[in-house]
């Protein structure tokens, strides 16, 4: 029996029908910006999200990464959550690549609501770093798949203009907070400067993300891209599983969402796990008694053939994704229910 992978939403595979879409991309060199695929996704996603240009790149990483390069000076400093990836899990890229430094934000998982971000922003002194970007995550992986408020999110945008501060979203699962609740993928983007959005999370492409912004922002990006080795050629084939998704796979996280329901549920019901993260999209974070490690429950779930990831100590993340159904479900229901 094979196993049941739910370290990620990463690990998913295309589907015969996005395959066939991959083949059937007209291609170019979109170095040159001839690819026509590439340029379609670009501009669809730009038009969607209310900004006026896009950019795709390898990895949602970069895109973030670009982005604070685009927006920051080195000696400038970023404002973010603690949770967040651009700090957790970029391999402190913002210092690598510009040479920026962070401020840390602290807030219920992963929120940034305006009251905080005001309280953040370094006086105009020369002894301080230059305050230069906010950013904020939606979903946040490390907050449990929580979703951000949108009012937060527009009280934080007014804040981030008042300022003259740059306001950029890492939505790597924006897909899932716009599918959670609904808003509109428009009066959502424009809240923001820039947006990276990844693809190959809940919409279960092979690769990629896009970068949005204005024009020049974009212009300035291309730049960063070059340099990060980002530019790739008749990569078409991989805007359009892109394509594909956003218009067949964004419906579906809702069933993602149910069945991540269901493991949180049943979680709680156990003794032996101590809490878990509220369940708002596709993840769950269970947090276990003292005494109790990661690395035993990983086990105990890898034995009975269902792949999760330890997230801290005494921390254990489950994804669920376009690949896991409801004979899935059972097995890792059935799982949860012998651990003691």
């Amino acid at each position: 029996m094979s196993s049941i992978d739910l370290r990620s939403d990463t690990v998913t595979r295309p589907t015969e029908a996005m395959l066939a879409a991959m083949m059937a991309a007209p291609t170019g060199d979109d170095v040159y910006g001839e690819d026509p695929t590439v340029n379609r996704l670009q501009d669809a996603l730009a038009e969607r999200f209310g900004h006026e240009a896009g950019l795709f790149c390898p990895s949602g990483t970069m895109a973030n990464q670009m982005a604070i390069n685009v927006h920051t000076q080195p000696g400038d400093e970023v404002v973010c959550h603690r949770l967040s990836h651009i700090y957790n899990y970029e391999g402190g890229g913002i210092a690598r690549n510009s040479g920026a430094s962070v401020r840390l934000v602290q807030a219920p998982r992963g929120a940034m609501p305006a009251d905080t971000i005001r309280s953040e922003v370094n006086p105009a002194d020369s002894h301080f770093a230059r305050t230069a970007l906010v950013c904020v995550e939606d979903t946040v992986n490390k907050g449990g798949g929580a979703v951000q408020s949108q009012d937060d999110l527009e009280a934080g945008s007014a804040a981030c203009r008042d300022l003259g501060l740059p306001f950029h979203l890492d939505g790597a699962r924006a897909w899932n907070a716009l599918r959670a609740t609904g808003e509109d993928w428009t009066r959502y983007g424009r809240r923001f400067d820039s947006i990276s959005l990844c693809l190959s999370k809940g919409l279960g492409t092979p690769v990629g993300s896009v970068l949005l912004g204005s024009r020049a922002f974009i212009e300035e990006a291309h730049r960063s891209r070059k340099v990060m080795g980002g530019g790739m050629r008749q990569v078409g084939i991989l805007a359009a599983a892109g394509l594909h998704a956003i218009d067949h796979h964004f419906d579906r996280l809702e069933e993602d969402h149910g069945r991540a329901a269901a493991i949180g549920e049943r979680l709680e019901a156990n003794g032996a796990v101590a809490s878990v993260a509220p369940v708002e999209t596709n993840i769950v974070i269970a947090s276990l008694p003292q005494g109790r490690t990661a690395g035993e429950m990983v086990e105990h779930f890898a034995s009975h053939g269902v792949l999760c990831s330890a997230f801290g100590p005494d921390k254990v993340r489950w994804v669920t994704h376009l690949d896991f159904g409801e004979e899935g479900l059972a097995r890792v229901l059935a799982a949860v229910d012998t651990w003691s």
